[in-house]
């Protein structure tokens, strides 16, 4: 199996508001960069997001170092993902799981690999987790230079709603 070492960091400017994402893979000597941003997101969903779109570029079954600064992140994954299966992609409070589309196709891709999960404390001068963070923020001044304040005011208003529908969806329908 091939050995990939993968750094992610995602972040919004604003919890929601304009968010990014990176994720550097390194093979050998071989490194992927890869980062992206939409104009309304959270923190958590941006930190999901650079775990599956680091995950979801490997082609074949690999084991894969994987280094986050998110404890959401590698809790999530490690731990309370099993209990939300088992429930439904609901909490022990009966709660639909937050970020549930986002956690399953985690899942998913995490299956394929063999994954170690490391949690870096974020902005300490970690490397790999500081240039994710500036990827992260380069994107996130894309999406602000790319969207008028009123287009991403509305796509706030959207995003909030979503989200708000989604905390009130009956039991069974998740």
């Amino acid at each position: 199996m091939k050995k990939v070492v993968i750094h992610t960091d995602g972040g919004c400017h604003g919890n929601p508001g304009p968010g990014g994402w990176a994720a550097v893979l390194t093979f050998g000597k071989h490194e992927k960069a890869l980062s992206g941003g939409v104009p309304a997101t959270t923190n958590n969903r941006m930190e999901l997001q650079a775990a599956i779109e680091a995950l979801r570029v490997l082609k074949e079954p690999c084991e894969v170092d994987f280094h986050t600064d998110s404890q959401y992140v590698r809790n999530g994954i490690m731990t309370w993902i099993a209990g939300w299966k088992r429930n439904g992609w609901r909490t022990s409070t009966k709660k639909p799981v937050k970020n549930a589309d986002q956690w399953r196709l985690l899942d998913e891709l995490v299956s394929k690999h063999t994954v170690r999960w490391h949690w870096v404390k974020g902005h300490a001068g970690h490397d790999g987790n500081e240039r994710c963070d500036q990827l992260a923020t380069e994107a996130i001044e894309v999406i602000k230079q790319r969207f008028s304040s009123k287009q991403l005011r509305a796509a706030l208003e959207e995003f909030n709603a979503s989200v708000e529908a989604a905390e009130n969806v009956l039991p069974g329908l998740a």
